[in-house]
């Protein structure tokens, strides 16, 4: 599954050419992108190696699609809610002229809880990326490629749709400098935009003098949606098991002790979910598809705060809090807590492209009062002030604005999370396994399913398979025109019927206890034209190619990127989306910082136990999508030379399912690429067939048979 949104995933830009630009200045608006944005060796391929234990995990339960999927309701229902958010903007202090609802909750997470998907109640868009903008007689919502044919089903006529990246499309701050009379005010909820965010929209809308109003104390959509706004999340979080997570939570903390002393730093603020789950060794399920709970974590030389709902903390919980050293603070109590660090001279390390703007602001005000009251008798001696750290009365103040250290540390896997990652995919494929077949069986008997319906058998296939917690995305189950759509989501009452004579693309993925999972397959049930035979095979080309590649270490991963989209643009096609994101273990489906997309902002390079998927595809709207996704392990390559004294890289395969081989036109490929289809087809019959029987393993006999060129 891509995403725009990768560690380096970002949102849209808030300038000119969004799609192109670095990933600190992409789609702010949407959220952080993972921002686009640890040390394995390759293992044997023996399917002997033992799978690892599984605790016990019949207290977690996830609901499949069906269940949780809502429609748009419609035209009027979207024009009243406007009507309703517009009257606030009168509202004594308010007093705005426009507003702007972006995706994001506080810690700029892609999925979010329902409480804070404000930005799909607005507007009736349930894409995970978009951006919505209201002034006193309009309404616009940008979004990217991967949700335009979504967006024009969702939203209603009083909503204008802003194609994000398309030539001519101006981006939110150029609209809102158009269409609006020079000196308005332009209102936001701090806590939904991170620091660097709100200043490039405070900058870019100052061109038409216009004035950035942060409420911090009311969102306006939360206003209008009142009784029938969900509740948050208050389900108990859990401990990630040390088996699991390679290092227990003191010995991360003391790692991130020394990065707070080397920066000069005396505290760091932790916002962004996975994190602070990453740090602690801990787990939840406060957000659907990430195993992560709503939390704060203020870490000190000395000390560490965690601010939650104390109510999610069991004593299991409290008893692993309390043996690191962390204490328990109310959730809505962290800006009096920056407040005071402020107040006692402390340096704070902010991360500004993910720590939001409520927190990063509060810090300025706070060290600003510092100032005025201490600022002249304390200058002289803080010229003096130690780097160690310390937070000493004599020191004045200052925010160390820097990278988080957590998102390089949490990308680099040890070796208990590849482990887990490893076997996580296995029981992953053997559940794909017993899906695929009955799948065919029900197609070739001419039962009629919706996508729905299988998306929802899929999710049957894998609860059953050992450490199942829940998916890991919505599944994107399309049949036919509806696999063109990138970010597809099937919904009850508004799905097709998955039809034999067109492709299927289903794209899916899994949380497990010791590791997540996300793959994607294409397949006709039928007989596939030469055109879509074609396309498919040239987007498998493009799969191998990143898949056998070797590269310097250092190497950023937008240099991989055309490996995957050669083959595609030799005949003049391309696809709308980043090749690879990097996927957590037994955490987020998309992290940071690393990815693999044509956005050479990111400059990130690709480490050994990294983990990257990859994913070319291609989309023709209304007529099929195609996307082939295994996720691969960054590892050391064994090469005969090593020019200029570098270690070389390349991929170790986590995805073992096959890939349909009659939609393959062997002709276009070379030897060594058919060698490769039989190769890896070997791989996936040695290490899942001792998972499965009956059926299942006679179907996965059948299609990792060798295929040959004739």
């Amino acid at each position: 599954m891509h995403s725009l949104r990768s560690p380096a995933l970002r949102p849209l830009s808030l300038y000119p050419n969004a799609a192109f630009s670095s990933s600190s200045h992409s789609l702010r608006f949407f959220t952080r992108k993972l921002p686009i944005f640890r040390d394995p060796k390759l293992w044997p391929s023996s399917s002997t190696r033992p799978l690892i234990s599984i605790a016990n995990c019949s207290s977690i339960t996830a609901k499949p699609s069906s269940e949780i999927h809502r429609s748009n309701r419609g035209g009027s229902e979207s024009d009243e809610k406007l009507r309703a958010l517009r009257e606030l903007f009168t509202k004594p202090n308010v007093e705005i002229d426009a507003y702007i609802v972006p995706s994001q909750d506080a810690h700029q997470s892609e999925f979010i809880a329902e409480c804070y998907m404000r930005r799909a109640y607005i507007s009736g868009f349930t894409g995970s990326a978009g951006t919505a903008v209201i002034t006193k007689d309009k309404a616009a919502l940008w979004t990217d490629g991967r949700y335009f044919l979504q967006a024009e089903k969702q939203l209603s006529p009083s909503w204008i749709l802003m194609r994000a990246g398309n030539l001519g499309i101006p981006t939110p701050c150029e609209w809102l400098n158009d269409v609006l009379a020079p000196g308005c005010r332009v209102g936001i909820d701090p806590f939904l935009f991170s620091s660097d965010a709100a200043a490039e929209l405070k900058e870019a809308i100052a061109k038409k003098n216009h004035e950035l109003v942060s409420l911090y104390n009311l969102n306006l959509v939360d206003e209008i949606w009142k009784g029938t706004r969900p509740r948050p999340p208050n389900k108990p979080i859990r401990v990630h098991n040390l088996k699991y997570a390679g290092l227990d939570a003191a010995s991360k903390l003391s790692f991130l002790r020394a990065e707070i002393v080397g920066a000069g730093a005396s505290a760091i603020i932790i916002s962004m979910l996975d994190e602070v789950a990453w740090l602690l060794n801990l787990r939840g399920s406060d957000v659907p598809h990430s195993p992560v709970m709503y939390a704060y974590l203020l870490v000190r030389i000395d000390s560490a705060k965690l601010f939650i709902d104390s109510a999610k903390v069991t004593p299991k919980v409290m008893a692993h809090l309390k043996n690191a050293g962390v204490e328990l603070r109310p959730y809505d109590t962290i800006l009096s807590e920056i407040e005071g660090l402020a107040k006692e001279g402390a340096n704070l390390w902010l991360d500004t492209s993910s720590v939001n703007a409520a927190i990063v602001n509060t810090y300025k005000s706070a060290c600003e009062k510092y100032f005025r009251g201490n600022g002249n008798k304390k200058s002289k001696k803080s010229k003096m002030r130690p780097s160690d750290g310390s937070t000493s009365q004599s020191k004045v103040p200052t925010g160390v604005y820097r990278m988080s250290p957590i998102s390089l540390a949490k990308a680099v896997k040890n070796d208990a999370e590849l482990d887990g990652m490893r076997n996580s995919h296995l029981r992953d494929a053997a559940a794909l396994a017993q899906f695929w077949v009955w799948l065919e069986n029900e197609i070739m008997n001419g039962t009629k399913l919706t996508e729905v319906e299988v998306a929802d058998k899929l999710h049957e296939f894998r609860s059953k398979q050992a450490g199942f917690i829940d998916t890991s995305f919505d599944t994107i189950s399309g049949s036919g025109a509806n696999g063109a759509i990138i970010h597809y989501r099937a919904e009850p009452g508004n799905c097709s019927v998955v039809d034999a004579e067109k492709l299927f693309l289903l794209d899916s993925g899994a949380q497990y206890i010791d590791g997540t999972t996300d793959i994607t397959r294409t397949v006709h049930f039928g007989e596939p034209t030469p055109r879509q035979k074609e396309c498919f095979t040239r987007v498998l080309q493009g799969h191998i190619a990143l898949d056998q590649a070797v590269f310097p270490e250092n190497t950023p991963g937008f240099v991989l990127d055309p490996f995957a989209r050669s083959s595609l643009w030799k005949i003049g096609l391309d696809y709308r989306h980043g090749t690879g994101h990097g996927v957590g273990a037994a955490l987020n489906v998309h992290e940071g910082p690393q990815s693999i997309s044509y956005r050479y902002g990111n400059l990130t390079s690709l480490q050994k136990g990294m983990i990257v998927s990859n994913e070319p595809g291609y989309y023709e709207d209304h007529a099929f999508g195609i996307r082939i996704e295994n996720l691969l392990c960054v590892v050391e390559a064994e090469t005969p030379n090593n020019f200029g004294g570098l270690v070389y890289l390349g991929f170790e395969k986590l995805t073992f399912v096959p890939i349909q081989t009659k939609m393959i036109d062997l002709s276009l490929l070379s030897t060594a690429e058919v060698n490769w289809v039989n190769d890896y087809h070997a791989q996936v019959w040695e290490k899942v067939s001792s998972l499965l029987d009956g059926s299942a393993r006679q179907w996965l006999w059948d299609n990792t048979r060798p295929v040959q060129k004739q």
